[in-house]
């Protein structure tokens, strides 16, 4: 870890994903269909709700009872149901799968970035594009350093490019990663209408 995450614009929830990896992964897993800093604050709610951030306690929680405490307002994301069960399945898997060490996923073995990749990729919610992105968080802000992560990463991990919650370290570079998302939003429907005619 290289410093302290500035990603949600809350000190609480930005030193929780600066010093929990599972923070960090949870906050990827949530990053959709709502504001990033929405997405990357779930795992302080659900902290501050539980007591702790634990795999195995998220993992073993009663699922009805954990979906409740996802939909308390300020509910951890606009599908708080949905998104319960998600985080459940990936701290079951973070418990089989590493030990209850999120940060395993990136370090056991000293992984190059295509292990990493890949590894992100089994896990339930991670897909392609996800994986990515968090391979460049890794890289970027997490102190990673594994061989080819820029290249597993894909466009994600370019040097000096703002296109996710990888390059956010400020409210201007925020700005900028928002520029880049609706451009490819606008840049996509164009193509999609284009395609109609």
């Amino acid at each position: 870890m290289t410093g302290t995450l500035h990603i949600t614009g809350d000190a609480a929830a930005d030193d929780l994903l600066s010093t929990s990896p599972l923070a960090l992964l949870l906050g990827m897993l949530l990053d959709q269909q709502v504001a990033m800093e929405t997405a990357f604050s779930g795992p302080e709610k659900i902290r501050a709700r539980m007591g702790a951030l634990d795999a195995e306690a998220i993992a073993d929680a009663n699922p009805e009872a954990f979906a409740a405490l996802c939909a308390t307002p300020p509910a951890v994301h606009r599908y708080p149901s949905s998104m319960a069960a998600r985080i459940q399945s990936v701290c079951r898997a973070v418990v089989a799968d590493w030990g209850g060490d999120a940060a395993a996923i990136w370090t056991q073995d000293a992984p190059d970035g295509a292990q990493v990749l890949k590894r992100l990729k089994a896990l339930p919610g991670f897909g392609d594009q996800k994986a990515r992105i968090f391979v460049a968080l890794l890289g970027k802000q997490y102190g990673y350093d594994g061989a080819g992560w820029r290249n597993a990463a894909g466009p994600y991990g370019e040097a000096g490019s703002f296109r996710s919650v990888a390059d956010i370290v400020d409210a201007t570079s925020l700005a900028k990663v928002r520029e880049t998302k609706k451009a490819v939003k606008a840049a996509a429907k164009a193509a999609r209408s284009t395609g109609e005619s």
